[in-house]
This record gives C-alpha cells, sequence and structure tokens, in this order.
C-alpha cells in the first residue's frame, strides 16, 4: 500500500481533504517552525505533558533552529484525524497513541499497547533492541511517515464504572470506552465499546452516553475529573499493561532535516518517552490516595472477568494474522515478551515478592 491509495481508502473518509486548509511549514530568518498535532486539548496530564516535553527538548537541542508549534485537538484538526494529516503532508508531526489508527493498518496497534501484552519496561526493551523500531519505521513508510515512541503512560487502570463488576455476566450490554485491541476484546464478551477521545470522555460520561472509561491513571484521571462521574475505580486492567506514546513526523519533512536535527529528535523522542514513564511513577500513587479519600472504590476484577477478557484478547490478536505485516511484528513482539519477561520474573518479580513479604 502507498500513500496515495491509503489516502483514497482511509477509514476516516474526507480527512485528508479536509487538512488542505493547514498551513504550510514556516519559516523566519533561517529557522522552521514544525506544526505538530495531537489527540487531547492542552493540560491534559501525562499525555500532553509528554508532547510538551518533547517540543521543548527539541527546541532547546536545536538552539531554536526548530520550533515545534503544538496544536491541540480540534484547533487543526480532530482527536483522532492527526494521521491523516500528517501523512498527507498538512501538518509536519502528530504527537497522539498510535493504537488510535489501527484501522489504517492492526500493525499499529503493537505501537501503543494491546492486552495481556508487554509492560513499559518490556515493550522499550523490544522497541529499542529487539527489532521493534525497525518495524515501525517499516509500518510508517507505507503511510509516509518517521515514529518514534515518545512518552508511555506505565500501566493503565482496568477504569472507572457507575456499577460494580461482579461477575463476567456485568460485561453484558455494557457501555465503556476504551480504545485499541483491548476495546476489541472487551467487545468480544458483550460489552459495547466506545472510542471516545480523551476531551470528551467526562462530558460522555456525565451525559449518560457510556456506563464507564478507561483513561491513563490516577493522576491524569483525577486531572480530567473522572472520580466526580464514577464511584468505582478498577485498578488492575489487561489492555495497556505500558501504554506508548509516538510522535511522528511526515517523511518528506523528516527526510529534509539535516542529520544533526534527525539525531537531536531522535534523542529527545527517547527521553521523552522514559520521562513521562517517571512522571506517571511519580505521581499515581499520592494521585490515588486523593482519590480514595474523596469516596472513590477501589477495586479489582474477579477471575472469571479476566478470564473472559482473556479469551476475547486472543481473539482479537488473531483476527489480523492474514496479513503478512502484522504476523512479523507480532512474532516478534512476542518473542521479545517472552525472552524479557522470562528474565523479569527470575529477578525483578523475585524481589518485589520477597520484599513485600518482608517490608509488608
Amino acid at each position: 500500500m502507498d500513500r496515495r491509495s491509503f489516502l483514497k481508502t482511509s477509514a476516516l473518509g474526507g480527512t485528508a481533504a479536509a487538512a488542505t486548509t493547514l498551513a504550510a511549514p514556516a519559516y523566519a530568518q533561517g529557522n522552521r517552525t514544525l506544526t505538530m498535532v495531537t489527540s487531547v486539548p492542552d493540560g491534559f496530564a501525562v499525555f500532553d505533558d509528554a508532547a510538551v516535553h518533547f517540543a521543548e527538548l527539541v527546541n532547546a537541542g536545536t538552539g531554536g533552529a526548530l520550533t515545534i508549534d503544538k496544536k491541540p485537538a480540534g484547533s487543526l484538526v480532530g482527536a483522532f484525524e492527526v494521521f491523516d494529516a500528517v501523512s498527507a503532508g498538512q501538518a509536519d508531526i502528530y504527537h497522539s497513541a498510535d493504537y488510535y489508527f489501527g484501522g489504517q493498518h492492526p500493525g499499529f496497534y503493537f505501537f501503543t499497547a494491546v492486552p495481556f501484552g508487554a509492560t513499559a519496561q518490556e515493550l522499550a526493551t523490544w522497541y529499542y533492541h529487539g527489532g521493534g523500531a525497525e518495524l515501525h519505521d517499516e509500518l510508517g513508510q507505507i503511510f509516509g511517515l518517521k515514529s518514534f515512541l515518545a512518552g508511555n503512560t506505565g500501566a493503565q487502570p482496568g477504569g472507572w464504572f457507575r456499577k460494580e463488576i461482579n461477575s463476567a455476566d456485568d460485561l453484558q450490554g455494557l457501555k465503556f470506552r476504551m480504545p485499541g485491541l483491548g476495546g476489541k476484546a472487551l467487545g468480544l464478551t458483550g460489552a459495547s465499546v466506545q472510542n471516545v477521545p480523551g476531551g470528551e470522555i467526562y462530558q460522555a460520561l456525565s451525559s449518560g452516553a457510556i456506563d464507564g472509561a478507561e483513561w491513563i491513571g490516577p493522576f491524569a484521571d483525577e486531572r480530567l475529573g473522572l472520580q466526580e462521574v464514577c464511584e468505582f475505580y478498577y485498578t488492575g486492567g489487561m489492555h495497556e499493561p505500558g501504554s506508548a506514546l509516538t510522535a511522528s513526523f511526515n517523511r518528506d519533512v523528516w527526510d529534509s532535516l539535516s542529520p544533526e536535527h534527525q539525531s537531536i529528535v531522535d534523542s529527545a523522542a527517547a527521553a521523552t518517552h522514559q520521562w513521562s514513564l517517571t512522571q506517571s511513577h511519580a505521581n499515581n500513587g499520592a494521585a490515588l490516595d486523593r482519590l480514595v479519600a474523596g469516596g472513590t472504590k477501589v477495586m479489582q476484577f474477579p477471575n472469571d472477568v479476566w478470564d473472559a477478557l482473556a479469551v476475547g484478547a486472543k481473539e482479537a490478536l488473531d483476527e489480523f494474522m492474514g496479513d503478512e505485516l502484522y504476523a512479523r511484528i507480532r512474532a516478534s513482539f512476542d518473542a521479545s515478551v517472552a525472552s524479557s519477561s522470562a528474565w523479569i520474573r527470575q529477578s525483578d518479580q523475585a524481589f518485589t515478592d520477597q520484599r513485600t513479604r518482608i517490608n509488608g
């Protein structure tokens, strides 16, 4: 598939044409301004913070020769339209979660998160040392993109619910916001799954359009105010055990950058991935304490819910195995995770289990 045929067959239909109203890249006094469209509003914890941090690192690292002008969701294009805008060359960069674009190619799911997949550590291991980055690049070339991991939320909770989930039967007909293959897995249990943009979750819950939603984690969820509209918070989740965010450049824009600037961008993205993950870890514990103090009930799913979700996850992951590139990405991902997780069980997990036993 080439970029031209993609634009004709895009599942977002018409957004690439609409994006032609965007301004071309700006040049001033020998410096260059690149437009970066994002999938969340300004100020969204973790997600927008990562976009801001990445832009600041690039701006500083190039001494102002490259300035990234961040545009929040809805200011130029919608949250889920950023892919088309950059692929079509009407914006320079997007910062988003690539699983939003699994409809363009299912391989993109692996570059955010897949159900019962990689933790943040395991994902980074695959990406930087197991061939993941090279596969991301191969996939991006189909759509005229050059992509980098540029943020990670860490493990995401199962989400917010208006009612308790006491068994898998309680998932039947549940209207729930969950994107990606995790959402597909949940839908296969009988839930009615919707992919609501982050900036619209609170309103959808308030209006009753959905019965529950997952977002990022206590720090980001608290800032979004989800505790105001849902009582029950399930902190264990299968859908996103370590979710990456992505900065993707239009390929022609990327190729026009000097090797020095390309190296700075590469380093800024990797630094943002680590910074974002530690930001989540640094803030989630205190945020959860505040949520509990405010009346949020922290819950865990019963085993039959986990079992039902596991069945759904396998079916969701197997659906696209007829696609050669998807199959190669999955095989590479699975092999890396199996190898790194085997060592983690023998080292990190053994240690943390004993630390918990000794220290409580």
